[in-house]
This record gives C-alpha cells, sequence and structure tokens, in this order.
C-alpha cells in the first residue's frame, strides 16, 4: 500500500523491515521535493535509537539539497543513537558520494535488509 503515492512526494512507501523504517524514495530529490522529505526525515530521526533505511534505487536525480537532507537524516539519526543506512546501486550516485567526500559517512548497500515475513506494515505518518 502506498501511502503518499503523489507526483509532489519524494517518498512512496515506508515499511518495518527486520526491525527498520524502509523508507522508499523515488523521482527527483532536488530543492523542489527537499523540504518534504527533510520534514518526513526529521520526524522519523526524532525517536530514540531510530533505525532507518533509505532505498533510493528508484531515484533518478539528487542535487545538493537532497544530499544536503540525506546528511542531516543521517547526523539526526546519529544524534539519537541510531543509524541510517543508503541503499542503492546506482553509479551515479555512488561516484556522486566518492566525489563530495560522503562515500565513508554513509553506510551504503545494494541491497535492503532481510524483508519481514508478515505483511507490510505503513508506519503513522
Amino acid at each position: 500500500m502506498d501511502e503518499n503515492d503523489t507526483g509532489s512526494a519524494p517518498y512512496r512507501t515506508h515499511r518495518t523491515s527486520g526491525g527498520a523504517i524502509v523508507v522508499t524514495l523515488r523521482g527527483e530529490i532536488d530543492v523542489v521535493a527537499a523540504p518534504a522529505l527533510a520534514a518526513r526525515l526529521d520526524a522519523l530521526t526524532s525517536r530514540p535509537h531510530p533505525d532507518l533505511v533509505l532505498d533510493l534505487r528508484p531515484v533518478d536525480f539528487i542535487d545538493c539539497s537532497g544530499l544536503g537532507v540525506l546528511c542531516r537524516a543521517r547526523n539526526r539519526a546519529r544524534d539519537q543513537h541510531g543509524r541510517l543506512r543508503l541503499v542503492t546501486d546506482n553509479s551515479r550516485f555512488l561516484r556522486l558520494l566518492r566525489c563530495t567526500g560522503l562515500t565513508d559517512v554513509f553506510e551504503v548497500r545494494s541491497r535492503l535488509p532481510e524483508e519481514p515475513a508478515g505483511p507490510v506494515a505503513a508506519a503513522a505518518g
């Protein structure tokens, strides 16, 4: 079930997977989409010990404002003694992380953590 399946929302779904909140992003994460995404990630990283996974595989483009949102979410998760992981296999995005010196800042994986055994649950939001 897609909780936010509108053209303006940069995220499509979020669900619990292996104990983590998985947020699947899509489209362009740019100066237009960044404020809505930042607000959602701020809410998800405000809880103690957040375990957040951002699935970036459907993302077509990300600019510096999008990178800023990712950095902010990572810092907020760490401040709450949690973690933030990125899922991508996009060579352009991985190159962008290298060029900006962010390769060692993020925990990047090519696939999602273990999928839940039960049905997908949408988080309140």
